[in-house]
């Protein structure tokens, strides 16, 4: 866990982000990306943006590989749930979703590691003390 001055906040933005994705996945007209392949990128932002969320929660390489962990298989859960929504099972997908997780990850490996906590340390030093 990072030094956060608002983890728990933080921590359910995240969840929320990840119960929208849920959601997203599963309705059966999801929002369409006009771009050709959209619908893979979409993915993979998707995926991308929530495993870089919880890398700027969690430091500790095993939480962090946890995380990865649950949204590959979230990602192919989702896929398959979608047979019953009337939606389309696809490969590619699956595969959209894992690149995204596997980007999001490798942000652990860069500064934007903690832009989270350098944002929270900023937002903190430009409040004015009472």
């Amino acid at each position: 866990m990072r030094p956060l001055r608002y983890f728990h906040l933080w921590l359910v933005l995240g969840w929320l982000a990840v119960a929208t994705v849920v959601l997203l996945s599963l309705i059966s007209q999801p929002p369409e990306v006009p771009l050709r392949y959209g619908d893979k990128w979409g993915h993979l932002l998707a995926y991308g943006v929530l495993m870089g969320w919880f890398v700027q929660l969690y430091q500790r390489r095993g939480m962090l590989l946890l995380h990865a962990l649950f949204f590959v298989v979230l990602g192919v859960a989702l896929e398959f749930l979608q047979g019953y929504t009337g939606r389309y099972f696809e490969y590619a997908d699956m595969a959209a979703n894992t690149g995204g997780v596997a980007l999001g990850l490798a942000l652990a490996f860069t500064p934007w590691q903690s832009l989270l906590l350098r944002w929270e340390s900023r937002l903190a030093g430009s409040v004015a003390p009472r």
